[in-house]
């Protein structure tokens, strides 16, 4: 079946797993949706991240965080910049996530930055989502 916003589909897998309890996500593999994976594990919201097969079947499993009591890593994943509405922010623009509790993430003109370090090398772009 064929996804129209394959970032909110990534995020609503994610969420969805979350929900449930499961251990681990499958995502069917993007460069930019690796680049998510990569940050959600720099920030600490997922415990890993891999890409497992070759050719039109790669696909990014992820392992999910819980804390010792069962509590969720994320609490919260919302997309911001869809195929029909494009937001897109200037460097001092940039909104913070729950007060810097939560991470929003941009692609900008240097790749797939968090908040964070988009406003440190001073540039802008779209906000694909926040996660917090």
């Amino acid at each position: 079946m064929a996804v129209n916003d394959p970032i909110a589909d990534m995020l609503t897998r994610i969420r969805n797993a979350v929900m449930a309890k499961h251990e681990r996500v499958e995502i069917p593999h993007s460069k930019m949706k690796v680049e998510i994976a990569r940050i959600l594990k720099e920030e600490g919201y997922v415990r890993d991240y891999a890409v497992r097969g070759s050719g039109p079947q790669q696909r990014i499993v992820i392992e999910l965080k819980y804390g010792p009591d069962g509590e969720r890593a994320i609490t919260g994943l919302r997309r911001m910049s869809r195929p029909g509405r494009r937001v897109y922010r200037k460097q001092k623009d940039i909104p913070r996530v729950l007060d810097g509790l939560g991470v929003a993430i941009l692609s900008t003109s240097q790749g797939i930055l968090t908040d964070h370090e988009a406003r440190r090398k001073g540039v802008g772009g779209e906000v694909l989502c926040f996660v917090y």
